[in-house]
């Protein structure tokens, strides 16, 4: 019988799906190990036991994997951002493969071989374009970082690996501003100040421009300082454009709130994805990693085989980056999106990019696309990029029953992947091929873009 707090030898035979280390004691019990990786021999105490299985806290490798690295980051541990730093990159693109392998198999009941290797990137870190840090006081200590995983403790940092540059920078002139200034933060050890000024600083950065964009998140329209404050930015930062005081009085997780005042500069910044130009506000979708997402984009496009002549509904189309990828190629996309802030940003980002192939509309798509449906408009093409939990059965049901010669389903959770593309199978289509595509270096989080064809048109 396995105790708390007793120390037991463990080897690690498997990695499970947020990258901790799977061993077996005595043969059959299951311990996981936060920071073990398969192959090794470590040394564990164990911190909760249940009847089959316990969590244990790794306390010594004792035989360690060819795959372990160094990790570059001196508080990745505590930070909990990047679970898999310790880990060499080719082995984390490996492991995505795998789990998305071991998903598509054993939820999906489809061929593992479907499964193509992970595409991954160049340069593994300093790939984010957007970071969000709480402020806060520890102990009497300032502190700007990132909330300690199931906790409101902020760990602090100076730096941080998987973010742009420039954001360090931003960080540490908004450190002594507030120190020279002693303002008060919204966060006080754990918890919420509701007489503090300051919760969140936001830095967003174009890749392809280089322009950067400020914005600091009060708790009410106060900001004691805030001429300093831009000052500082304008000096200091290159290819600084935006300057944002957003609001948000609200005693919530929720970062930002929904006014914003622009304190110096544009409302916007911009960046490209392709050929398309996006204007990015502090409340804009966009995704975070640039590079990869032009990989993610070009292969939904090559899955999609688009001829020039077909009609596409894109569920879940946010802003309509995809929709205008999917516009070079198609006769018609319909973008369909159940915020309407996303849909309004989306007419304008067709306006920007003089795209007039494409119409937009607010609602779930579930809903919407089945009355599109009796109105007589039909898809060759049905590109789906639901959110985590996956599509709606409604929706699979409406999109197979008009017999499209293709569905692409690009997603950012293999489990509800895997269980949509067991529903799409019954309904008539095949799953042809699983592309895996590292967006999150370092990080346990995988998607991927996988084609599908009607049964009878293959």
């Amino acid at each position: 019988m396995i105790e708390k707090n007793k120390e037991y030898i463990v080897d690690i035979v498997a990695q499970g799906y947020e990258g901790e280390g799977i061993g077996k004691l005595d043969g059959n019990f299951t311990m996981f190990v936060e920071g073990a990786l398969r192959g090794e021999r470590v040394k564990v105490k164990a911190i909760k036991v249940k009847k089959n299985y316990a969590y244990g806290k790794l306390v010594e490798t004792l035989e360690t994997s060819e795959e372990r690295v160094e990790p570059i980051c001196p508080i990745y541990k505590r930070c909990g951002g990047c679970r898999l730093q310790h880990t060499s990159y080719n082995e984390q693109l490996n492991f995505k493969t795998e789990r998305v392998r071991d998903c598509i198999t054993k939820i999906g009941k489809l061929n593992g071989d479907l499964v193509r290797d992970t595409i991954g990137m160049d340069n593994p870190y300093r790939y984010r374009n957007k970071v969000q840090l709480p402020i806060g006081l520890q102990d009497g200590k300032l502190t700007i970082g990132f909330f300690a995983p199931r906790s409101h403790e902020i760990i602090d940092m100076e730096s941080c690996y998987i973010q742009d540059e420039i954001a360090d920078k931003v960080v540490t002139l908004t450190r002594s501003w507030i120190e020279k200034n002693n303002i008060r933060p919204y966060f006080l050890d754990g918890n919420y100040d509701e007489s503090g000024i300051l919760r969140h600083i936001m830095i967003r950065r174009g890749f392809k421009t280089n322009e950067v964009m400020v914005v600091i998140v009060t708790n009410g329209t106060k900001l004691p300082g805030k001429e300093e404050f831009i000052n500082l930015m304008k000096l200091n930062i290159p290819g600084i454009k935006s300057i944002i005081q957003n609001i948000n009085d609200k005693k919530s997780n929720v970062i930002l709130g929904q006014e914003s005042l622009t304190l110096w500069g544009q409302d916007t910044i911009s960046d490209y994805i392709g050929e398309f130009k996006f204007n990015i506000s502090p409340l804009s979708f966009f995704q975070v990693n640039p590079v990869q997402t032009e990989v993610l984009y070009s292969k939904a496009l090559e899955f999609a085989a688009l001829e020039g002549e077909e009609t596409v509904f894109d569920a879940y189309c946010g802003t309509g980056t995809i929709t205008l990828f999917l516009s070079q190629k198609a006769k018609k996309v319909y973008g369909v999106e159940i915020i309407q802030e996303a849909i309004d940003n989306a007419w304008i980002n067709a306006e920007e990019n003089s795209v007039s192939n494409v119409e937009f509309y607010a609602g779930e798509s579930e809903k919407v696309i089945p009355d599109l449906i009796a109105k007589g408009i039909k898809a060759d093409v049905v590109v789906v990029d639901p959110p985590r939990k996956g599509c709606d059965r409604k929706l699979l049901e409406a999109i197979t029953s008009i017999d499209a010669d293709r569905i692409v389903y690009v997603s950012c959770d293999p489990s509800t992947l895997a269980r949509d593309l067991a529903i799409i199978e019954d309904l008539g289509y095949k799953t042809v091929e699983v592309q895996p595509v590292d967006m999150f270096p370092q990080t346990s989080h995988v998607e991927c873009v996988v084609g599908i064809r009607r049964k009878d048109s293959l």
